[in-house]
């Protein structure tokens, strides 16, 4: 083989092995991060694993909210109609947080379909719902609240 052939076939090689590298790189660590959206309904049936960094939306079940006595713990259930999933939460809820309301949350899964919030993320008007809560709702066959008219 011509020495100016091999040493450019040497050179292409050498850039494929280094794009693949870089590629498996950052196939990896985007699947570290990825938080997937799931509905009450798929956590309960199984679809996220426990230990899995979701984020997960619903409306506050009506009378489902316990703060502790000391400290920022806080228990709540959230719901599409369907199905309940619990989430526990340490730390300041939002203003807008309340009974009733579109929320979402961000954490991991444990086991008991129960998620550790670590984030909870609360509408911010009252003509706002998040889209993936808003279809998750819909499709479970509950229709949520029409905004009030302004007049």
């Amino acid at each position: 083989m011509n020495p100016v052939r091999k040493q450019r076939l040497i050179i292409v090689i050498m850039i494929v092995v280094g794009v693949s590298i870089a590629v498996g790189f950052t196939t990896y660590a985007l699947r570290q991060n990825i938080n997937a959206f799931y509905t009450p309904s798929q956590i309960s049936s199984g679809e996220a694993q426990p230990g899995q960094t979701i984020r997960a939306g619903g409306l506050v079940v009506e009378g489902s909210v316990k703060q502790a006595e000391k400290g920022l713990q806080v228990s709540f259930d959230i719901s599409d109609g369907v199905a309940d999933v619990t989430v526990h939460y340490e730390g300041i809820l939002p203003d807008l947080f309340r009974e009733g309301q579109g929320i979402l949350v961000k954490g991991p899964l444990q086991a008991g379909a129960v998620i550790k919030a670590t984030e909870v993320l609360a509408k911010h008007d009252e003509n706002y719902m998040s889209p993936e809560v808003k279809a998750a709702l819909e499709a479970a066959g509950h229709k949520p609240a029409e905004p009030a008219a302004l007049y």
